[in-house]
């Protein structure tokens, strides 16, 4: 066993549900926080250990500066002994801005600017640039046609006026507003006197033109109901109209509501009528000329940044290389001509033109030795961090990938490899299941990543379900026994063998083998939904199939592909045969600097006719304000008013259901509007947020809270959890159904009314499968899950298959992406993707029941798979 430095020493914590715990953790130590979804080992790692560790950090801390930080609060604890400062790697979806890439999270894009202020090739008579001239997110650096955003968006007339067939009256402008604002809008132009009953086509394009473009905004009389006849006839005789009303042009109505309104459906709407298209003057490249006419080994900074970064570490490498200085007659164009010739020709197969713009520019024959010093003194620094990024499993990752378009687990990856490179040394680094969408043959590099960071003289607590990590782990802080009020105590803290002994833990028979994996027999399938020619990142021509009535598993190394496969390209095909397309689901912000949705090219040639529903159980969010909770999204809490509304005491006070729901304002408390807690503003410090003073969090007047069914209130009900709610309302049968779903899947330690905001990925995930479960089936569906065992224990992961197989059970398909070899052994058909990651994968490597992929010699799945099946 490890010698400790100390011991960090926990006394009374009691953070959410922590039950008064008293812990000694060892410093200088990989420590694994171990036991169920719920069980309290987040509320010891981050809201107890780190909140602790970041308060006292603040203390030192100027309070004018306090406020401009971002504060986690202060835990419910006696005393911590021995903390040292602390740094969190939360799991945490990117960024919403586009602007934001992997190459900014790393800060490897600042060094790759300074490449090529300092050692770039720039043209003859050219003067040196600065590092933020090479930045599109810098007024300095920004192509000033796009403002740096590589598109330009055009509101044309086919984007506006999709079916030229029909007449204005029948909407032909599809781009005008719904409603009356749109018949105001038609009213007009009859009064101008434009013929709104011929279809579109055969209107002269002047006309088309004004009505689209034009930037007038003509004031005239309306006359509401009338027919163009009327109209006419009205307008001769002057009578009085009914209003006198505005025009404005489509296009001037897109881009005022894009930029103006407050409603995010508003800009959702107008966007589909905005086409983006690459800058004509950039070339999509972001940067204005000057900095595109710089190179270095022949290319220029935006064809360095999207090269993945296993290819641009061989260019840095030979730079960095010791005879780099040794070579004056060789340019950085000669040094790497095969990867010039490989950038022209991918930017030719995308319809690009061959050169970066603007005319053939002569380069500086031979860089100087100080260019060339500089050159290898940053190449090498810039190794040094790639290759950790690289070792990590990044490798396929560019520069210029933006952040939303990352999964947590890259991003907290990429965060790792920030810190790995900062050599921070003698602080507590808290990780939040940094395994989390990692494949098995990945971990290794992983568990490489967590010793340096260790060795470097640091402690390193992990939150972790993945039975390898805490095989490897110095010590093992298991909480438990169970999840919510019964859950919270510390079962066991010391080395991993000896959990083997505590019978109350539930990690135990999973970490020493104990828990045989069931013998699984694979269903065959009734038909085959097949797709072909599938194009969408890292696939091209792609073919797949997948087993209909059947649970399938898509494995594969991190950036192989699966996830294109399966959450794009699958559910965009099926989407858009069943008239649900998928991009109408995503954000509810819509910004100019969002990338466009990209679409996948394919097509599904069988099966599709099998299909009549689709279900997509993602891990975003059931709700972004507190407002949203479990009770509301599942729809139990309709039952529940319901219930209440039907008392003596509300049918005698007159209150309907809608008096119990604390978004309707007759209900609920007027002091804090049924949110159950009012901000405290403090100056220079955060806002702190304190039980309602009128309701004491209750969230309703009292006039609403003293109707009361069997003894209890309406807030008394929001505040019990789904096991004991399951007592109270068994003979109420459409609420016991979805309680006993959430019970079933894992979730009964959850509250009624818990906020949205306080629930982890995979528990709102999880709330959205019981939500289907509940539902009456309607018609063979397809359910997708991308990686569903993300952040649940083993234990919760044999619940989440049990609930899926009943599923398939009932004649649907269930399809996931998935890491976890013990959910494949028990899948009934597997599609191994890569075999590498980015250009190095997007094929199937190997598809078949699992006993077949476990065989296969190529597969970097195969041996994993084989070991659970044993």
């Amino acid at each position: 066993m490890p010698q400790h430095s100390g011991f960090v020493r926990v006394r009374g914590a009691r953070e959410h549900n922590l039950q008064n715990v008293d812990v000694d953790i060892p410093r200088d130590a990989l420590v694994v926080f171990t036991g169920v979804s719920g069980s309290g080992k987040s509320s010891l790692a981050f809201s107890t250990l780190y909140a602790e560790a970041q308060r006292r950090y603040f203390e030192s801390v100027a309070p004018y500066a306090r406020r401009l930080i971002d504060q986690v609060g202060v835990p419910d604890v006696d005393a911590i002994e021995g903390l040292p400062p602390a740094v969190a790697l939360q799991q945490q979806r990117g960024t919403p801005s586009a602007r934001s890439s992997v190459g900014s999270v790393t800060t490897l894009s600042s060094s790759i600017r300074m490449l090529y202020s300092r050692a770039g090739s720039y043209p003859a008579e050219q003067p040196m640039l600065y590092a933020e001239d090479f930045s599109p997110n810098t007024p300095q650096g920004a192509c000033p046609e796009c403002h740096g955003l590589g598109r330009v968006y055009e509101v044309t007339e086919a984007s506006m006026v999709p079916d030229p067939s029909l007449t204005i009256r029948e909407r032909a402008v599809a781009a005008w507003p719904m409603a009356w604002q749109g018949q105001n809008l038609r009213d007009i132009l009859v009064t101008l006197g434009y013929d709104v009953d011929i279809p579109w086509r055969d209107l002269p394009q002047e006309q088309r033109d004004w009505i689209l473009f034009t930037e007038q905004t003509p004031t005239v009389p309306v006359y509401a109901g009338l027919t163009p006849g009327q109209t006419r006839a009205a307008l001769k005789r002057k009578l009085e109209p009914s209003y006198q009303g505005t025009f404005s042009g489509a296009r001037r109505y897109v881009l005022h509501t894009f930029m103006q309104s407050q409603s995010a459906q508003m800009r959702k709407r107008v966007s589909q009528f905005m086409r983006p298209s690459p800058c004509p003057l950039c070339a999509g490249k972001r940067l204005k000329r000057e900095a595109l006419t710089v190179t270095f080994a022949g290319l220029d900074i935006a064809e360095l940044s999207q090269m993945p970064l296993q290819d641009l570490a061989k260019v840095l490498r030979q730079v960095a290389a010791a005879d780099y200085l040794q070579q004056p007659e060789q340019t950085s164009e000669t040094l790497t001509h095969q990867q010039t010739r490989a950038a022209r020709q991918q930017r030719a197969a995308k319809g690009e033109p061959a050169h970066s713009g603007g005319p053939d520019v002569r380069h500086t024959p031979n860089l100087s030795l100080e260019k060339r010093l500089a050159a290898q003194r940053i190449a090498a620094e810039l190794l040094e961090r790639i290759d950790t990024l690289i070792d990590l499993g990044l490798g396929y990752l560019a520069l210029e990938r933006s952040t939303p378009t990352l999964s947590s687990g890259e991003l907290q990856r990429l965060r790792l490899a920030t810190q790995l490179n900062s050599q921070l040394f003698g602080v507590i680094y808290v990780l939040d299941e940094p395994s989390a969408g990692l494949h098995p043959a990945d971990s290794q590099a992983l568990y490489a990543a967590l010793q340096r960071l260790k060795s470097s003289g640091n402690s390193v607590f992990v939150v972790e379900h993945d039975l390898d990590t805490m095989r490897r782990a110095d010590w093992l802080v298991d909480v438990g026994p169970a999840a919510g009020e019964h859950g919270g105590q510390i079962l066991y803290s010391g080395p991993p063998e000896g959990l083997r002994q505590v019978q109350a833990s539930r990690t135990r028979a999973y970490l020493f083998a104990e828990q045989a994996s069931r013998q699984h027999q694979p269903r065959q399938a009734h038909a085959w939904l097949r797709l072909e020619g599938i194009t969408r990142n890292n696939l091209d021509a792609l073919s797949a199939q997948f087993p209909l009535g059947c649970f399938s598993a898509v494995t594969g190394i991190s950036g192989s592909g699966k996830s294109s496969l399966v959450s794009q390209a699958l559910l965009e095909l099926v989407g858009a045969h069943l008239g649900q397309p998928q991009q109408l689901e995503e954000a509810e912000e819509q910004s100019l600097e969002d990338e466009p949705q990209a679409t996948s090219t394919g097509q599904i040639v069988a099966g599709l006719e099998q299909i009549k529903r689709l279900v997509k159980v993602d891990q975003k969010p059931i709700g972004r304000t507190p407002r949203s909770n479990l009770a509301t999204y599942t729809g139990l809490f309709d039952h529940v008013r319901k219930l209440f509304a039907a008392t003596a005491q509300a049918k005698a006070q007159g209150f309907d259901a809608g008096r119990f729901s604390f978004n309707v304002a007759k209900g609920r408390c007027e002091t804090c509007e049924g949110e159950g807690f009012v901000s405290v503003e403090l100056l220079f410090m955060p806002s702190v947020y304190a039980p309602c003073p009128t309701c004491h969090g209750a969230r309703y007047n009292p006039e609403t809270l003293a109707v009361t069914w069997q003894e209890m209130n309406i807030a008394q009900v929001l505040q019990m959890t789904v096991d004991q709610a399951l007592e109270v309302f068994a003979e109420q049968p459409s609420i016991r159904r979805s309680l006993q779903v959430l019970q079933d899947i894992g979730l009964g330690y959850l509250r009624l009314g818990q906020p949205a905001t306080e629930l982890s990925g995979g528990e709102a995930q999880r709330i959205k499968l019981a939500t289907e479960l509940q539902r009456t089936a309607r018609g063979a569906t397809l359910y997708v899950l991308d990686e569903p065992t993300n952040g649940l224990h083993p234990q919760d992961v044999d619940r989440l298959l049990v609930q899926l197989n009943r599923l398939v059970d009932a004649g649907h398909t269930v399809v996931v992406v998935e890491h976890d070899m013990r959910v494949v052994a028990q899948s009934d058909w597997v599609i191994d993707i890569g075999p590498g990651a980015g250009a190095a994968g997007g094929k199937v490597v190997v598809s078949g029941e699992p006993e077949t992929v476990a065989k296969h010699r190529h597969s970097r799945t195969a041996p994993f798979l084989a070991g659970a099946l044993r």
